[in-house]
Order: C-alpha cells, then structure tokens, then sequence
C-alpha cells in the first residue's frame, strides 16, 4: 500500500507545469526513472470534457516528443495570428476564382452556339467564292 501511495503522490508532486493553451487544457512533464533509465513523461489535463481535438498541433508535437521545449504563449499567439491571416487569404482567393468562373460563364453564355461564325457567313468574305467560281494561281 506504501509503493501505491508513494507513486500516486509522486504523480502529484513530482509533475512540473509546462503550459497552458487557449482551450484552458494544461500540460505537465514528470521525470522518472525505470530500469535506470531515465525518461521524461509528458501529458495534459483537460479543462471541462477530454476533448483531444482542442489540442493544438504545437501541443500534440511537444506531447509526442517531436519538440524538446514546450511552446510559449508568444509562439502561440503568432501562430494564430498567422493562421487567421491564412485565412483571411483563402478567403480572398476563393473570392477571385469565383469572379473568373462567373466572367467565364458569361463568355460562354454570349458566344453561345447560335451566334459563332458559321462557314456561310466565312464563304461570303470572298466574293469569288460566293459566285461559284474559285480561280487558282500557279
């Protein structure tokens, strides 16, 4: 029962807070040594129902150990001005294509099939031909 306490205490006590993101979730780090190895654990909390889609991809690499230090709050804020100014991009190019689909369908719907150059109306440009008689010069 001691071992039990003993670890369960150490959850608590032997955690560091690592951070805290924009959905209130909060993420610590323990290190602890198995088989004298030492390894660090990382995890999160979660404020209110675990939600592991509101964990932001900076999170989720640091808690994969794909990233050494935790992200900062800075970092986070400029990472989500600069995905709201992708966005706001997006935005403005589907804007554009949807101008040119538009133009283009308007183009289409004036040169519609009825009113293209036919070959009579061609033929009629040259006068020679209109009579019937077509003169070749060698």
């Amino acid at each position: 029962m001691s071992k039990l306490w003993a670890k369960l205490t150490g959850y608590i006590i032997n955690r560091t807070f690592a951070g805290l993101d924009k959905s209130g979730n909060r993420y610590f780090t323990r290190i602890e040594e198995i088989d004298g190895i030492v390894k660090e654990k990382r995890w999160v909390v979660f404020k209110g129902e675990q939600e592991p889609t509101s964990v932001p991809v900076e999170w989720i690499c640091w808690l994969n150990g794909q990233r050494k230090k935790a992200p900062t709050p800075e970092e986070m804020a400029d990472l989500e001005a600069r995905r709201e100014q992708v966005k706001l991009n997006v935005a403005i190019l589907k804007e554009e294509e949807e101008k040119e689909r538009k133009a283009k369908e308007a183009i289409k719907r004036t040169l519609g099939k009825g009113t293209g150059p036919d070959l009579k109306s061609f033929i009629q440009q040259f006068p020679n031909a209109s009579k019937g008689t077509v003169k070749f010069v060698l």
